[in-house]
């Protein structure tokens, strides 16, 4: 059974994995879920900041570890 990761309990992987898979969206065309701001043209700075905005509709599903 897997449950919602809260967006403050993210591992570094996980950060990782949602802030690269974002910016990879946005360098293929996808548009900016926040106001860009002046001078940010970097996918990766932007999905930074939609991060940090917790503006990315990405969610992290964790299973229960088998013992």
């Amino acid at each position: 059974m897997s449950t919602p990761v809260d967006p403050m309990e993210y591992t570094k992987f996980e950060k990782a994995r949602i802030i690269g898979a974002r910016a990879l969206q946005l360098a293929y065309g996808a548009p900016p879920l926040i106001k860009v701001p002046t001078g940010v043209t970097d996918p990766l700075a932007l999905a930074e900041l939609e991060f940090q905005e917790d503006a990315i509709p990405i969610v992290v599903l964790r299973g229960k570890v088998q013992k």
